[in-house]
Parts: C-alpha cells; structure tokens; sequence
C-alpha cells in the first residue's frame, strides 16, 4: 500500500493574499490546501493572523466570548453577546459549539430590524444562544446532522470535506476553530429561530 504524504500547499497562501488582515473579509469562497482532520478549515482561515491577539494558538487559551473578542470581524458579535450579558455564560461554558456570524452577516440584516433587535434584550438572547449547540460537535458530525440549541429549539448541518451549512443557508466561512471551552464555526448568516 503507497502512502502518500500530506503537506500544506501554496494555495492557502494565495487565498490569504486576497482576504483582508484580521478576518475582515470572510467570505464563502473555496480555499486551497490539504487539512488534517482537526485542522481548522475553510477560506476565511486563510486571513486569521498566524501568531498573537486573534491566532489560532492564542484562541485555543481562552475561553469562547474572550477569543471572539479579539477577532476583528466578530465585533457586531461581540457587541450583541455583550448586550445580551451572556459572555459570562459563554466563557463558563463547557464544550460547547458557537456558530459565529462574522459582521458582514449582521449587515444582511435591514439596519433598523437589526437595531431593533439588538435594543431588545429578550430577542438578542433569543436568537444569539440559538447559535450555540451543547456540545463540541467535530465536521463529521456535522455532515448530516440536528443538533438542540441552547435556545431549546433545533438546527441542522450538512457538507462535506470543507463545505458545510447550516440550516441550508449559512455557510461554514471557517470552521472547527478551538478555543478553550468551545469549538467554534464562523458562518456567513445570522441564523434566525423560528418565532
């Protein structure tokens, strides 16, 4: 039996080339490389920056709300989880799944439906801990599955490979990012709860 061995391409070079530093650019579009299976994956990962405040080494160290924070284009995120008052809840935590809408996300919401929301507390906690599932869920898992939601309802997953959505139209940007008490999947669309 050949083996053959994997190792990481130019690819992943190229797609950093083009998304803007600090993740402001998460977009769904195909990346290049070869992953290992914890591996983060997807073309958003690319642009996280490769050491310091934001990195994958330094978010796996902190707790899920704390990681967010310093990821630039997480801070609509940040700043409704802070509203809301659930990053205690968040950081507390264990072994959890966040999927974090990146804030191009937020900006599909109209501005005023978003302000709205974002005034009202019990809404904001409404659909914010429907982002979160408990427990750490890895990609397979992910790749036809339903999963509880801290908001008592449900959400469904399915993809492959380094393609996967959530409820059929928020797409997995980054995915299978570890932090130290939640594996965290950044997606393109705030996912809403049914009413």
């Amino acid at each position: 039996m050949k083996t053959i061995p994997i190792r990481r391409t130019a690819g992943a070079v190229a797609v950093a080339a083009v998304l803007p530093l600090g993740l402001a650019g998460w977009s769904a579009t195909s990346a290049v490389g070869d992953t290992r299976a914890d591996d983060p994956f997807g073309p958003a990962c690319a642009s996280v920056p490769a050491e310091g405040p934001g990195s994958l080494a330094e978010m796996a160290k902190q707790p899920v709300a704390t990681a967010a924070s310093n990821t630039p284009a997480l801070s609509t995120l940040v700043t409704a989880v802070q509203k809301a008052g659930l990053a205690g809840t968040l950081n507390d935590a264990r072994d959890i799944t966040v999927f974090a809408p990146t804030n191009e996300a937020f900006e599909k919401i109209p501005k005023a439906q978003l302000d709205k929301v974002l005034n009202d507390k019990a809404a904001l906690t409404k659909i914010l801990t429907y982002h979160v599932v408990g427990q750490k869920l890895t990609p397979q898992q992910m790749e036809n599955g339903t999963f509880p939601t801290l908001e008592k309802s449900t959400l469904t997953t399915s993809g492959s490979g380094e393609s996967y959505k959530v409820n059929g139209t928020a797409n997995v940007v980054c995915g299978n990012i570890a932090t130290a008490n939640a594996t965290v999947y950044v997606i393109d669309t705030v996912l809403m709860p049914k009413a």
